[in-house]
């Protein structure tokens, strides 16, 4: 099938297998985590110091990562850091079980996976292109990650809001430490073609520098990067989803579960809405349209009161978040160069998980002071903004973009009308 057509490529398939149950086990730890955290602290500000925690480190560290990813095997940086994330959830198990832990391990513990993923995503990222091999199926394999991604979103939180009821946070943690057998084995079975060394005489900070002077100087990488960092920052609802479930809906972490599983459903669909596509072309307008729609969504949730409809609009900005990070990923990853592309990825990581931790302590402190309903409309309010200016740029960026396009033989012919 079309929807399929990546995993016809072996080294593919092993990994989509692999990280479709880790990644279950992942967003198993992260419910029960932040409903952890709620439930030893009642704090929506302590919530978003936790959610700082983890991701900060993808803003100060993405830069190097990206050098790293660029220049050493890819696949052996992915063992090293699905390994240190092993150990991690397994030191959160052990804390948990025991009924030693407090919010400042729990603190310690984010920034420890924060670090790892700083690492992680920018090789994870660039190493598609190596699993995949033909880069015309290199759509389809970022639109297929996506789909996991958001299917273990779905599965993830509704089994972590029935274990954390019934048998408590730390053998979600547990299970979690296990699931990373799967991601590692896959790794380590898979067949690659000897990758060309990529040696270089230049410094780390100064190949950190010829990557921002790349990325930043070509205007549709740099506009792509500028919105999703906007989207990031403002789409804050996550980290007060416990507040939500406990204090807007009188709910528990079944109704947490339940409130991120239909975020994973919207963007579940959106995962085969993409892959379905069969060419890069229009993602352009898509990017914009859906970071609206994620401010649209962000403002109906924000006032709702009716739970059935806060899962809608919930699903509706899973859809649209999905839609403009694939879209993103899909554009950068086709139209950097080789060797930069690890570069560009780990900036792709700082705007996409870097800027979430600026979110996370904005969403805490904005709720605190106007409280959680309020915070998230706000973030709605400028995202709508945000994909307004830019569906206005769209004309200069098509501009900028159309050579690179004609080269890759993506725009066959000058008639064709320039979209990236």
């Amino acid at each position: 099938m079309q929807i399929f057509r990546s995993l016809a490529h072996r080294n593919y398939r092993l990994f989509f297998a692999g990280q479709g149950i880790s990644l279950i086990g992942t967003w198993m730890q992260q419910i029960a985590m932040t409903w952890l955290v709620y439930r030893l602290t009642d704090s929506p500000f302590l919530l978003g110091i936790v959610g700082f925690s983890s991701q900060i480190p993808a803003f100060l560290f993405s830069s190097f990562a990206g050098v790293v990813a660029d220049r050493w095997d890819r696949r052996r940086i992915l063992v090293v850091t699905q390994s240190l994330s092993m150990a991690q959830a397994l030191a959160a198990a052990i804390l948990t079980l025991s009924g030693i832990i407090t919010v400042w391990q729990i603190i310690t513990l984010s920034l420890i996976i924060g670090l790892i993923n700083a690492f992680d995503i920018p090789a994870r990222q660039a190493f598609v292109v190596q699993m995949v091999g033909r880069k015309e199926d290199l759509p389809n394999a970022i639109a297929l990650n996506s789909s996991l991604f958001n299917g273990a979103r779905l599965i993830g939180p509704s089994i972590a809001g029935i274990l954390v009821a019934v048998l408590g946070e730390g053998i979600c943690f547990l299970l979690n430490t296990v699931s990373y057998v799967a991601v590692i084995t896959a790794l380590m079975m898979m067949q690659l073609v000897p990758g060309e060394q990529r040696a270089s005489d230049q410094r780390v900070l100064q190949r950190v520098k010829e990557g921002f002077r790349y990325a930043f100087g070509f205007p549709p990488i740099r506009s792509i990067l500028l919105l999703l960092a906007l989207t990031s920052i403002m789409a804050m609802h996550l980290v007060l989803m416990p507040v939500f479930a406990r204090e807007i809906f009188h709910g528990g972490p079944q109704a947490l579960g339940a409130l991120m599983a239909s975020i994973g459903v919207g963007a579940l669909a959106g995962a085969a809405y993409l892959a379905s596509r069969s060419s890069i072309l229009g993602l352009d307008r898509i990017i914009a349209f859906a970071s609206g729609l994620v401010g649209i969504g962000l403002v109906a949730f924000a006032i709702s009161r009716m739970f059935w409809f806060s899962l809608a609009m919930l699903a509706v900005t899973g859809f649209a978040t999905m839609i403009q990070m694939a879209s993103s990923n899909t554009i950068l990853q086709t139209i950097a160069d080789d060797d930069k592309r690890g570069r560009v990825m780990s900036l792709y990581a700082m705007a996409f998980m870097g800027m979430a931790p600026i979110g996370s302590l904005l969403g805490g402190s904005l709720a605190g002071s106007i409280g959680a309903p309020g915070a998230v409309l706000t973030g709605g309010i400028v995202c709508v903004l945000g994909s307004l200016a830019f569906a206005r740029r769209l004309p200069v960026l098509r501009a900028s973009v159309r050579p690179t396009y004609l080269r890759l033989g993506i725009l066959p012919s000058e008639k064709h009308a320039p979209k990236i």
